[in-house]
């Protein structure tokens, strides 16, 4: 580390030592973390207005796993992508493992497709068809063999199935649809593999969404099986909603499956984590260390990312992104637990409250710095991937071809 940065670590550690705190735990708590970053994020994205293309970005998917890999050499703790499928598809998936081997990664969740197809214009596994429905099964069943091929032991779904207007189609056969299609879709997972199953309150569907809300997601859930289990995006909630509570409420239950970690302002913006409110990140990891994580339900929960960044630098906004997920964690690994139990014990609620704050408004930066140093990462990932020179490099490499896009 710089001499600046050893000096504000060593200020930082002699201070929340006086705290009480166990640093060394601390950080190798940290040094633990993984978190997933999306195949998507590395290419062209774009709003439904318009898609801002940007040089250098990948043509195919192992041009993905080569700017995902840049991504872990400077952070440390984001060894696996996630692939969308078919925006993925090779002719090869074990290929593809080793090629991503080959890079010290590997290969995260499988998450279908299905939204894109003209046949799914009124839903997939919710349609009214049988012909649509078995389409759509299919195709999480080859998902599954995927899954496979590639190593991978968690198929993440987000339906957009819904409809727009009131008599549409019945709101009970709609949901009775989908669990006959997921209850062959979990039959067919092979022992370890996970069924993540994602809600999201309106869009496409703008009169009801199929799977809305975490409830709808748990209660199917529930009826699939002991490998079925909840996805929260942060961006799939109405405003005001306490996402930090279901995330305890799903902890409690063990059915919290993962995230797809994101920011938004007004809707599902998928801005880089933490831009918006990194408030709510922070409560939310305080309940992911809490008292469900010493009862070991916090054991398998997937922190992935899904973000699109449209008019900023991709690489860099993946690398912000991971970074600020580790400055929440080292937050919510520095509360009081002790302070925090004796003030709710004793109903006083500004104690408590302020034992949040107190961990809330440590400068972490040292720390994570550190760590990220002790990993053979970059104490500050950014700087360090600007100077390699590599996104100039694929920029100049990457000519010809068709850049990779979800349009």
């Amino acid at each position: 580390m710089d001499p600046v940065t050893e000096r504000g670590y060593l200020a930082l550690t002699g201070a929340l030592t006086d705290r009480g705190v166990d640093v060394a735990a601390v950080e190798a708590r940290l040094r633990d973390q993984r978190i997933e970053t999306p195949s998507w994020a590395y290419g062209n994205s774009g709003t439904r207005f318009k898609v801002f293309p940007q040089a250098g970005v990948p043509r195919d998917p192992y041009e993905k796993f080569a700017d995902a890999a840049e991504v872990h050499r400077v952070t440390g703790v984001c060894p696996d992508v996630a692939l969308h499928i078919p925006w993925d598809a090779v002719a090869d998936f074990s290929a593809l493992r080793e090629h991503a081997a080959s890079l010290g990664m590997g290969i995260g969740a499988i998450n279908p497709n299905l939204f894109q197809d003209e046949a799914y214009k009124l839903g997939s596994v919710c349609h009214p068809d049988a012909v649509v429905r078995r389409q759509a099964t299919d195709h999480l069943l080859a998902c599954v063999e995927i899954a496979r091929a590639t190593g991978s032991n968690d198929l993440s779904l987000w339906f957009a199935d819904g409809t727009n207007y009131p008599g549409q189609d019945s709101l009970l056969e709609r949901r009775h649809r989908m669990r006959a299609c997921l209850a062959e879709l979990h039959a067919a997972l092979d022992p370890g593999m996970r069924l993540l199953l994602e809600y999201k309150f309106y869009e496409p569907a703008f009169y009801s969404t199929d799977l809305a809300d975490w409830g709808s997601a748990l209660t199917m859930c529930q009826k699939l099986g002991d490998q079925a289990h909840v996805l929260v995006d942060l961006g799939h909630h109405a405003q005001g909603v306490n996402v930090e509570q279901i995330v305890a409420f799903l902890l409690d239950e063990g059915r919290l499956g993962g995230f797809h970690f994101n920011a938004r302002k007004y809707g599902d913006d998928d801005l880089i984590v933490g831009s918006t409110n990194p408030l709510e990140l922070f409560l939310i990891y305080v309940e992911l260390t809490g008292e469900a994580a010493a009862h070991g339900r916090a054991d398998r929960v997937a922190s992935m990312i899904d973000q699109s960044p449209n008019i900023e630098a991709k690489i860099e906004a993946m690398i912000l992104s991971v970074t600020n997920l580790q400055d929440a964690f080292a937050k919510a690994l520095l509360v009081d637990r002790a302070a925090l139990s004796a003030a709710r014990r004793d109903g006083d609620v500004l104690a408590a409250h302020r034992v949040l704050l107190d961990a809330y408004l440590t400068d972490v930066r040292p720390l994570c710095a550190k760590v990220r140093h002790d990993l053979g990462a970059a104490p500050d990932p950014i700087a360090a991937f600007r100077a390699s020179g590599y996104q100039e490099r694929v920029a100049s490499e990457r000519i010809g071809g068709t850049p990779a896009s979800w349009t």
